[in-house]
């Protein structure tokens, strides 16, 4: 299979992954939660090639993830602002830190953490079962395939 056609499999990581699934898209969407909306910022913090980096955001345009806004009429400029969409993809983000943290420790300890702005507490991020509200983790979770629902 090639990786263009993996957005077309029954399968929803495979889907997600033909949009998300290159360092470059995660460390530009990573980027725009860090407040960076513009072209320059992205390729100058990054150090992604233009050629690379137009690549990633014209396909996240594409795919509804970020939305082009012109910010400057001569010579016309756009940010790139992350959709609901785009958003929904915090959580991911959070839980590959908190993985990353865990498992491919620095030696001076975690890099980043996150703060509950309602509690002012510094957290782990968790998944938890929508309908009861206890931790779903691989021993607790089970995946069901759609027709066996």
């Amino acid at each position: 299979m090639k990786w263009q056609e993996t957005g077309e499999v029954p399968c929803p990581v495979a889907r997600s992954l033909s949009v998300i699934g290159d360092r470059w898209t995660l460390l530009v969407i990573r980027n725009a939660f860090f407040g960076m909306s513009r072209f320059d910022q992205f390729q100058r913090n990054l150090g992604v090639t233009r050629h690379v980096l137009t690549e990633r955001l014209n396909r996240m345009v594409e795919c509804d993830i970020l939305q082009k806004v012109l910010y400057q009429q001569r010579p016309p400029r756009y940010e790139y602002q992350l959709t609901d969409k785009g958003r929904d993809i915090y959580p991911i983000l959070m839980t590959l830190t908190a993985w990353g943290d865990k498992w491919m420790p620095l030696q001076q300890g975690a890099s980043l953490f996150f703060r509950h702005k309602e509690c002012g507490k510094i957290f782990t991020p968790i998944l938890h079962c929508s309908e009861c509200g206890e931790a779903a983790g691989v021993e607790t979770v089970m995946p069901v395939r759609s027709e066996s629902v």
